[in-house]
């Protein structure tokens, strides 16, 4: 199934997973909203909603960037008006804006807790909000969270848990909303990765260019993510899916391509479930 024609909003796209996702589809000639919030260069940041757009043409498809910040409401409803006035509708949203801060409790202030709840949580929730009157309207909708499994573990809250719970929120969007809108035909689920992927974030807050080598390249959630939307959003959702298991369930056996330093070990990402079974290729 073919994405070409297709009209996808993404947030946090002028850079890293979401804007490799976004030139996935454009591949496929797929019309890709750039909503984020970087207009003007930034120092530590590579790309800006502009440049992003310039790669998606690039690519074969069509760019529409916005100047989106997922915490202001009128911003959100706005753009998503406009993603559907410009190409005709709406079909898939990928909630993959979010804001990190590895902190203990004693050192996370409360402005800092709230800007992530904001975006990650409050974000993701507002962002499926809108979208939902436009994507029940097209032939096969989804919505995807760059989120964890539910993995309800002491592990994953006690080092950080302002983080761990706004991020743990996008997933709880995902579990009420697939069940919402299942109904509706409109298909809601969560991607994670087993691995830490090689975007600014990773690289400017969890250790460096060493953690970048032992990382995987952001082109694994986009080829994962492509195939979710392959499926039919009537039979396929809820599911809290693992970038390389789910892809290797679709055939894939290379995961060598996505390493960015093929002699580092991969450095696991957080809230990855015990039970999630190695494959070969991870290391």
């Amino acid at each position: 199934m073919s994405l070409t024609g297709k009209t996808l909003f993404i947030t946090g796209a002028s850079r890293g997973i979401g804007l490799a996702i976004g030139l996935r589809a454009a591949r496929d000639g797929a019309n890709v909203v750039i909503a984020a919030k970087t207009a003007e260069p930034h120092p530590k940041l590579p790309g800006t909603i502009y440049t992003a757009a310039e790669e998606i043409e690039k690519a074969g498809g069509k760019a529409l960037p916005l100047v989106v910040d997922v915490r202001d409401e009128a911003a959100v409803s706005g753009a998503i008006g406009k993603a559907v006035e410009t190409f005709g509708g709406l079909d898939i949203v990928v909630n993959n804006a979010s804001a990190i801060s590895l902190t203990p409790t004693p050192a996370t202030d409360m402005k800092r807790f709230d800007l992530m709840h904001q975006i990650n949580t409050r974000g993701t929730y507002m962002v499926s909000k809108y979208a939902i009157p436009h994507l029940e309207k097209t032939e096969n909708p989804h919505i995807l969270m760059l989120s964890p499994p539910l993995d309800m573990k002491e592990k994953w809250f006690a080092p950080h848990l302002a983080y761990s719970i706004a991020k743990y929120g996008m997933s709880l969007c995902v579990l009420g909303l697939a069940g919402e809108l299942r109904g509706r035909g409109i298909a809601v689920n969560a991607l994670w990765p087993r691995t830490t992927i090689a975007t600014s974030a990773v690289k400017n807050l969890l250790g460096g260019d060493e953690i970048v080598r032992a990382s995987r390249t952001p082109e694994i959630l986009a080829d994962a993510a492509y195939a979710v939307f392959q499926k039919s959003s009537r039979s396929f959702s809820g599911h809290f899916l693992i970038d390389d298991v789910f892809l290797s369930e679709e055939g894939v056996t290379d995961f060598e391509k996505y390493r960015v330093d093929p002699g580092r070990p991969l450095m696991p990402d957080f809230f990855v479930p015990d039970d999630i079974p190695p494959l070969p290729q991870s290391s």
